[in-house]
């Protein structure tokens, strides 16, 4: 019987173990059991040359979020970003949405600089102001091959 007892409790304790080393692969994976932790906003760019899915979102330097998709909008012919904003962040109406490098050669981001709207964005909206990303080689090109 003690034999019994003590193999339950090993066994409670593995069970709680497992569960508990899910969970914090799930939070430290920035992953969530559900999306109320953040809301999305579209951007749609000329060209992010460079961004990736996963790259961060900043505002003022810190970082308010991620970029979720990337994705061709044929009819238009223009990259559509799908951002990840945290909840408790606000994004005005006339914010702008600029593709950014890191340093000089650093991973490429998006910075958000707010306007003056007294409009929200919400979960949903798209942000209508964006700057794409300069492309250093066709600079480099144009200049070596005197199109400038």
């Amino acid at each position: 019987m003690k034999r019994t007892a003590i193999e339950f409790f090993v066994g409670i304790f593995v069970i709680i173990g497992i569960v508990a080393i899910g969970y914090l692969s799930i939070r430290l994976g920035k992953m969530g059991f559900s999306s109320n932790d953040s809301y999305r906003l579209t951007a749609k760019f000329i060209s992010v040359t460079g961004l990736a899915e996963g790259a961060r979102v900043e505002m003022a330097g810190v970082q308010v979020g991620c970029v979720e998709k990337i994705s061709l909008n044929q009819d238009e012919n223009r990259a559509v970003v799908i951002l990840k904003i945290n909840k408790g962040i606000e994004v005005d109406e006339e914010v702008t949405a600029s593709v950014k490098t890191s340093g000089l050669i650093g991973d490429k981001y998006i910075r958000l600089k707010l306007g003056a709207g007294d409009e929200l964005l919400v979960d949903g909206d798209t942000i209508e102001e964006t700057e794409s990303t300069i492309d250093i080689e066709e600079l480099i090109s144009k200049y070596v091959f005197g199109g400038v």
